[in-house]
């Protein structure tokens, strides 16, 4: 069935009129969408600069212990990783040679002191003749270098017994210091002597134990600064995760060179290590306070964005839109960006749905169940190993 046009018209227009309706509300309620963010208020506070390095754990002393004497290895008296004292035996050497060497020279100076009384007595009458010309004084010479000679003797004889005396005491091997024994690097029966390189084992120190690592140059003068003026600076040292921590020390001395193939210079740090946390020669990461920024201004790390032109910030304005604010950054940590310039402390900057929005995009704020960065008000604590 046909319509004619003078009924169409009217249905044309209102079917316009709807549309235009529609599109009208379409278009307000896009003006009023606001894209929902979590934003954090900047604040200023302290901030303590970190430094991690890696580093070896080096006992305060290790003593490689070799025979003083030569002989054979009769005995050991140590355990591999026994704790012990100075002086604790470790083992023996065969005392058979050196004992024989102690009589020998023990029996030539009883005869060198027989001869040196014989003498002695001979120069003695030589002496009395010689006041009644009864003695050539060549004769009373020659008997008086015949005593000098003796004694002579009888000291050299001293002296072998001494040695041998003390080749006798070495037979028996103590410890030099307190520490820890390693694993014996000999077994009984075999032929030692001073010039073993291996030795027959190794005896560290490790209560106190120290950390040797490197920091660049350019972080130098602050840390020797603090070092130097006799601030005690802190070191903790962790094992394969940021949450292992194995020890806390402080730092000791630097060295007095710049390594030129790192660009480096070495510190070294002292800890307690009551419990042998630290073995030596073990790698672990050493962390420091290198700087403490008193008056920065702290945001989280969270809100941070990277742009061609830098790094930015999403700060929301009081018409709560989004205003994009370029800032340059200081040092930070996983958590924590300083900001040394582009916003100042009370700014709510964007932490979370920063990748929706554009300059003058309208936001709905939510404040962020996060705590704002921690401000610290000095350094950590140093406590003396």
């Amino acid at each position: 069935m046909t319509i004619p046009f003078s009924r169409l018209g009217p249905i044309l227009l209102g079917v316009v009129a709807l549309a235009g309706v529609a599109c009208s509300k379409k278009g307000a309620s896009d003006a009023d969408q606001s894209v929902p963010v979590v934003v954090a208020t900047a604040r200023q506070g302290s901030f303590v600069v970190y430094r991690s390095q890696p580093g070896t754990v080096t006992p305060s002393n290790s003593v490689l212990v070799r025979s003083q004497v030569d002989g054979v290895l009769k005995s050991i008296a140590f355990s591999g990783g026994q704790t012990v004292k100075q002086g604790d035996l470790l083992a023996e050497i065969d005392p058979r040679a050196s004992q024989a060497q102690l009589q020998l020279a023990t029996g030539d100076l009883a005869s060198s002191q027989a001869k040196l009384a014989n003498a002695q007595e001979t120069l003695k009458h030589f002496q009395v003749l010689s006041t009644q010309d009864s003695i050539s004084a060549q004769r009373l010479a020659d008997q008086k270098s015949l005593v000098a000679q003796y004694a002579a003797e009888v000291k050299s004889e001293q002296g072998r017994i001494g040695t041998a005396n003390l080749q006798v005491a070495n037979a028996r091997i103590t410890s030099p210091i307190n520490g820890t024994v390693g694993l014996r690097r000999v077994d009984p029966g075999n032929l030692v002597g001073p010039s073993d390189a291996r030795g027959i084992v190794v005896v560290t120190q490790s209560q106190p134990s120290k950390v040797i690592f490197s920091v660049p140059v350019n972080v130098v003068p602050r840390v020797l600064q603090r070092l130097n003026s006799g601030t005690c600076i802190p070191v903790d040292a962790y094992g394969d995760s940021p949450d292992d921590v194995l020890a806390t020390g402080r730092l000791r001395a630097a060295n007095n060179e710049v390594d030129p193939a790192t660009g480096t210079v070495k510190f070294e740090a002292e800890f307690a290590n009551a419990n042998n946390e630290l073995l030596p020669n073990q790698f672990v990461t050493a962390k420091l306070p290198v700087q403490v920024l008193p008056q920065a201004i702290l945001v989280p790390a969270a809100a941070i964005q990277q742009g061609a032109q830098g790094p930015f910030v999403y700060v929301i304005n009081d018409d709560k839109t989004a205003a994009v604010v370029p800032v340059k950054l200081g040092p930070g940590d996983t958590t924590t960006a300083v900001i040394a310039s582009g916003i100042a402390p009370g700014a709510k900057v964007v932490v979370e749905g920063a990748d929706r929005l554009r300059s003058g995009t309208s936001v709905t704020a939510t404040a962020s169940a996060t705590p704002a960065p921690a401000s610290a008000a000095s350094a950590p604590e140093c406590h003396n190993p």
